[in-house]
């Protein structure tokens, strides 16, 4: 199948949801947010007719269905352009008329809970919807430019089931050491990698593995990305004082077999799992480094003494994502040695 036939087929499968948002956008006049949605409305069924509702619902959706892991959304003299990142290239789908890029932004806003009113100072927020039958959390960034706030949206599916530690494409041999890793009672294993690079696949993986009725495993995340039947799982919450290191300080009282820490910020955080690590606990934990030794430095950069690092750390394991290729046009290819 060539090129232009496989965008043909693509235009057939996807293009209605682009043709309703661009007829959305002509009927925009200069209206501005009308209404507020329910926190849990399920974005295909809605009843609004606000042009302005109508088109972000039909974003969110678009994205949705197309396995998007970002919609950036970014402000010009003459346009706002919304893009899609899809396997790890980001495409552009849509351009909004820069008279209507406030109404947007807005709309985004009320949904996240952000202030409106505030447009000098960059805000974070999170949306939690419905789309169809998927339950999907959003993780919102907004930053001023020179021509309007720009949005980033991390879309994060609840209900995507998440692959076995077998099926996340790891060598045989790598799969075989983190196997053994995994089984061990005590130690602190790390996923290190960029953002995006498919860390917290790894450690939901991880634990399904060894999920069994006799260990006690609790986890700390911001946010959960996936919930999984017979964990304890912990939303990391800043606005009410729970924090990873608050969190993970509360979960060693629990008396935890196995311990996830989303991420180590902090040296607390760091001095927290470390220690749970050395006195009979195994603990996973993600580091943004850009190989496996990097990790080791960036302990020690935070206050951790190397002592610690070496006695406490049983493994580290460094990743990127490969673009997958289409199932109907791969061939087999044998790479040089």
């Amino acid at each position: 199948m060539s090129e232009s036939e496989i965008l043909e087929r693509l235009q057939e499968v996807y293009g209605d949801v682009e043709e309703e948002a661009e007829e959305i956008i002509q009927d925009l006049g200069d209206e501005d947010l009308a209404q507020d949605l329910e926190k849990m409305e399920d974005l295909l069924d809605s009843d609004s007719e606000a042009p302005i509702i109508r088109l972000v619902n039909r974003i969110f959706a678009r994205a949705v269905q197309l396995g998007a892991s970002d919609i950036h959304m970014e402000p010009f003299r003459e346009y706002m352009r919304v893009r899609y990142r899809i396997d790890g290239v980001l495409y552009e789908r849509l351009k909004i008329p820069s008279r209507h890029q406030g109404s947007v932004v807005s709309r985004i806003k009320v949904l996240s809970k952000l202030n409106i009113a505030e447009k000098r100072l960059p805000q974070d927020g999170r949306i939690r919807l419905r789309v169809g039958s998927k339950d999907v959390d959003i993780r919102v960034s907004t930053l001023p430019t020179a021509f309007g706030e720009r949005v980033v949206l991390r879309l994060l599916d609840q209900t995507t089931l998440f692959r076995g530690l077998k099926d996340i494409g790891m060598a045989p041999d790598t799969y075989e050491a983190v196997e053994r890793m995994i089984h061990k009672t005590q130690g602190m294993i790390l996923v290190t990698g960029p953002t995006g690079s498919g860390k917290t696949t790894t450690l939901y993986a991880a634990l399904d593995r060894i999920n069994e009725p006799e260990r006690n495993i609790i986890t700390i995340e911001d946010p959960i990305e996936y919930q999984i039947n017979g964990i304890s799982q912990i939303p990391v919450n800043p606005k009410v004082g729970l924090s990873f290191a608050n969190g993970l300080r509360s979960i060693v009282r629990q008396d935890p077999d196995v311990i996830l820490v989303g991420e180590v910020r902090d040296l607390e955080t760091a001095e927290i799992a470390i220690h749970a690590a050395l006195t009979g606990h195994l603990v996973f934990s993600t580091l943004h480094t850009i190989d496996a030794a990097s990790a080791v430095t960036r302990l020690i950069d935070m206050g951790i003494e190397p002592f610690l690092v070496t006695s406490s750390i049983e493994a580290i394991i460094a990743q990127r994502l490969v673009r997958t290729i289409c199932p109907h046009c791969r061939e087999p290819y044998e790479p040089p040695r």
